[in-house]
């Protein structure tokens, strides 16, 4: 059978993880997963998993692995150029793991019909509890590895993301972390031809610069 050639806009966390599944499922051959950087190139964006890190994801999970350098003022034209290659190269549809925020569906069919790509949310509308569930009962697993301190602590990074760490978060505190709470590494599971070995070497904090809010942050660095 022939399937569809497609991108997939990969974070690396749990939500694209479980969006490549579904859309390699629903019949599309998921060739190249794109990542965007922090400007240097060593990070992705948000996250800052270590490019090596994101290119043993992509490997175990038989894809190529695409990446842009960015910062968030040349984010989209970044993001636009990617497509515009893999257009060239016979891909013309994205899919993207966002579950229900109106605003970034709106971002990502706004920039794929530019660059002449059609977007898929294969996790669009999905109970996010019935997201969660789902992730954990085909079998991934995923590293917490940065926490937002308006709704975190600490003590929350670099735990294993499982009924144990859904069961300790505080009331308020949404289980896929849609609002930005936390962000994960997903690292094992039914896709991956074996598990991504890495390790966490600390945790530490971050500050984001006063004009983009000065809040603060627990992040896990991890090391291949």
């Amino acid at each position: 059978m022939n399937r569809q050639p497609a991108c997939l806009s990969w974070s690396g966390g749990k939500d694209s993880m479980l969006a490549l599944w579904k859309a390699r499922q629903n019949g599309f051959d998921v060739r190249v997963l794109l990542s965007m950087l922090e400007e240097n190139g060593e990070r992705n964006r948000s996250r800052a998993i270590p490019r090596a890190l994101l290119e043993r994801q992509a490997q175990v999970l038989g894809a190529e692995l695409m990446t842009r350098a960015a910062s968030w003022a040349d984010y989209e034209r970044e993001f636009r150029a990617a497509l515009c290659e893999l257009r060239e190269r016979g891909i013309t549809d994205a899919i993207f793991g966002d579950i229900d925020l109106q605003a970034h569906r709106d971002w990502e069919e706004k920039v794929c019909a530019a660059s002449g790509f059609t977007a898929h949310l294969p996790l669009w509308n999905i109970e996010r509890r019935a997201e969660v569930a789902q992730f954990l009962d085909l079998g991934f697993r995923a590293k917490v590895i940065c926490v937002d301190h308006r709704w975190l602590d600490a003590s929350f990074c670099g735990r294993e993301f499982d009924a144990s760490f859904l069961h300790d978060l505080p009331a308020g505190v949404d289980w896929c972390g849609e609002n930005g709470e936390f962000h994960t590494f997903a690292f094992d599971g039914p896709l991956f031809a074996r598990p991504v070995p890495f390790e966490i070497a600390e945790i530490y904090e971050y500050q984001l610069p006063e004009n983009f809010g000065a809040a603060r942050f627990s992040y896990a660095k991890l090391i291949d």
